[in-house]
């Protein structure tokens, strides 16, 4: 097998992503792709796909591979040749690569695409070589995308459900039901506040004073950062020192109160930061129709407009309280809860494939990458 080392920028060619104010946001058929992600739409595309694309300013390192014309946003560099090379592979290849240490910038990370001709890196020659390592690699990727779409439908599965119970009112034997005159809902349902329903807990404020809980090492006790969260990661780790208070189990609801608010989080356990609440259900209302109540649009738009503050909006303890919820009969909620548990036992079946099917890929690829494994 034929390799050969060659500078980056005479295997690929990067060009700067295009001017596009937020305001320019429009929702069209193409996405507008940033240094992290999909961050907007737009009715016109500059890219045509396949393409890689990586972060030249907030945050780098981080690579994607788009199947879809799109918008590269100036945050970003894209492959605008790939000079013969497979565009999967020079995506696998790039991830290789430790782009954070090319950082040009004091205080915003910026990467310089001409220093990319200092970064020498040996790569196979042949094509089909090329192609058998991204199919190899390929082959987790699909798998975990496969698990991510199901995991979705099962998401989407609760909450119609939920939407059909809760809000159409088409229960299990709705037909025989009856109904208060007044309110419009069956007898035995009543409105009230999540005064009555929750206690919360603060999360840990992380300072000067309390820094002495960050452990330098991994520990059972994750702190529960919001990008955690939302990534499904574990970054940074806390003592087992740590106040009991603070800690959460898998059952309990996690609700973002600070910067990104009204967002509800389940099933991890560890260390609530300071920008969330626990929030803790007692005993007239069922843990997981809570939760299915607090993933429903109309709460989530509720809580967002409840928050003040506008550099950094914030939900205090009372206005979350203050918010009025559908209370069902707790028989009904139980009966919802135990949907609720098969699929999420499902769900968390195939987080955990996913996390295996990771470890296996990034064992993998830095060892097709330096031939440890030939192919």
């Amino acid at each position: 097998m034929s390799w050969e080392v060659k500078s980056l920028d005479n295997i690929i060619i990067f060009q700067r992503g295009f001017d596009l104010p937020k305001t320019d946001f429009k929702v069209g058929d193409f996405p507008v792709v940033g240094s992290t992600g999909i961050i907007g739409f737009h009715n016109e595309f500059k890219v045509k796909s396949p393409c890689v694309v990586t972060g030249r300013s907030g945050t780098l390192g981080v690579f994607q591979y788009l199947n879809e014309d799109f918008w590269a946003h100036n945050t970003t560099l894209w492959v605008k040749e790939f000079q013969g090379n497979h565009p999967k592979f020079i995506y696998y290849l790039l991830q290789t690569l430790d782009f954070k240490s090319l950082n040009g910038g004091v205080a915003v990370p910026t990467l310089n695409r001409n220093v990319l001709k200092n970064v020498f890196i040996s790569y196979p020659k042949s094509l089909e070589t090329q192609k058998r390592i991204a199919s190899i690699l390929s082959n987790y990727d699909d798998l975990i995308e496969n698990n991510l779409k199901r995991i979705k439908l099962l998401e989407e599965t609760v909450q119609n459900i939920y939407k059909e119970w809760f809000v159409n009112f088409r229960f299990p034997n709705y037909e025989h039901t009856e109904f208060d005159a007044q309110s419009v809902l069956p007898v035995g349902w009543e409105i009230t506040e999540l005064e009555n329903l929750v206690t919360l807990r603060q999360g840990f404020a992380l300072n000067k004073k309390s820094g002495h809980h960050i452990s330098n090492e991994v520990t059972e006790y994750p702190l529960l950062k919001i990008s955690d969260l939302f990534n499904d990661t574990e970054t940074l780790f806390v003592k087992n020192s740590i106040p009991k208070q603070f800690l959460v189990d898998e059952e309990e609801i996690i609700f973002s109160r600070t910067g990104q608010v009204g967002h509800a989080f389940m099933g991890r356990k560890g260390v609530i930061y300071n920008n969330c609440f626990r929030v803790i259900a007692n005993a007239n209302i069922n843990t997981y129709f809570l939760f299915s109540t607090m993933l429903f649009p109309s709460f989530v738009s509720y809580a967002k407009g409840l928050a003040t503050g506008v550099a950094q909006p914030d939900l205090n303890h009372g206005a979350f309280k203050s918010i009025k919820i559908t209370n069902p009969s707790i028989e009904l909620q139980n009966e919802f809860s135990l949907i609720f548990k098969k699929n999420l036992q499902l769900k968390y079946c195939l987080k955990n494939q996913n996390k295996k099917l990771k470890e296996a890929r990034d064992i993998l690829l830095p060892r097709l990458m330096n031939r440890t494994i030939e192919v």
